[in-house]
């Protein structure tokens, strides 16, 4: 039988002879410039002028649940970190409304984020892959270029990487937007079509670039990861728009957790979603910081700049 890997590992990236996070190139994506310049400007020079307060209500109501559903969910704790188990059909539904959100398709979110946390455990590591640049120039980087590294890692996607219904979504991403435009279309005209497509994607994607520079920059911290080059940091004030995925630190501590949100007051969306399923029968095996072997990995952050809560289950994995 094959034992189950550690869901705090960098399990798809394969490291080969001289790979390194530090030596590359940033060079422009036209790919993903392109797609996020039009919904950029769509939303800026286009949206104004269709608004109605039924499209922004479409907006909102769609960026919470494709983040929700698909991002947080779907993609993060289901598809990238295995953080709970549910049946192959719901991770599909949940992984297509994380295509959705507009970033890109799930095996290019895979790779990008599985690059960037192997690059950030490492002592060092591009200042692409750790957001070292200033706001706009990291934008840049993040929303319209690509790493090129001289000396990359492999991967080897597994299951996912295999999935029919994966590799359609791969290639097909900013085409699945298209039959809920029309849907957009048939109910509220141009105004919902560009609000709920055009609005969405833009604000997804910029606020996921956003809170992510940030995440890497400054905010409060109650944990450091032990020989990481990278530390992270909590964005507290994004906790609710990210669904719990703002609270970074934690999840750079437990990365393999599907409770993201540790302590008293920190919101966590996600994961309360993920409670509603598993009370369904539709999850279970949900990953917690106490079930992951983070023995000597952790430093507990002085509490003059740490959560002044902290579980006694998840405080004894910081002792070493």
């Amino acid at each position: 039988m094959t034992p189950e890997p550690d869901r705090c590992d960098v399990n798809t990236l394969v490291e080969l002879p001289g790979s390194s996070p530090v030596a590359g190139a940033v060079r422009w994506d036209p790919v993903h410039s392109l797609w996020n310049g039009t919904m950029l400007a769509a939303s800026l020079l286009v949206a104004p002028f269709v608004f109605s307060w039924g499209a922004l209500v479409v907006c909102v109501l769609m960026t919470g649940a494709t983040l929700l559903l698909g991002h947080s969910v779907g993609f993060h704790r289901r598809l990238i970190h295995r953080s709970f188990d549910c049946p192959l059909w719901l991770e599909r539904m949940l992984v297509w409304v994380g295509t959705l959100v507009g970033m890109s398709g799930p095996l290019w979110m895979i790779r990008t984020h599985d690059l960037r946390d192997w690059a950030q455990r490492r002592s060092d590591c591009h200042d692409y892959l750790a957001h070292r640049r200033p706001p706009l120039h990291d934008a840049w980087w993040q929303l319209h270029c690509r790493l090129e590294l001289a000396h990359p890692p492999a991967f080897d996607l597994g299951r996912a990487g295999r999935d029919p219904f994966y590799r359609f979504l791969e290639a097909t991403w900013m085409a699945q937007q298209l039959p809920v435009a029309a849907l957009l279309f048939a109910a509220g005209g141009w105004g919902w079509v560009v609000w709920g497509i055009c609005v969405r994607v833009s604000l997804s994607v910029t606020g996921h670039w956003f809170v992510g520079h940030l995440a890497h920059r400054t905010g409060p911290q109650s944990w450091l990861v032990t020989e990481a080059g990278v530390q992270a940091h909590d964005v507290p004030w994004a906790a609710i728009a990210t669904m719990g995925e703002a609270w970074h630190n934690n999840h750079h501590a437990f990365p393999g957790s599907a409770r993201i949100g540790l302590y008293p007051g920190q919101s966590d969306w996600g994961y309360a979603f993920l409670l509603l399923l598993e009370k369904a029968g539709l999850v279970w095996n949900i990953a917690l910081p106490e079930h992951l072997a983070r023995e000597g990995a952790l430093t507990r952050v002085a509490p003059e700049h740490a959560h002044a809560s902290v579980p006694a289950a998840v405080a004894v994995l910081g002792r070493g």
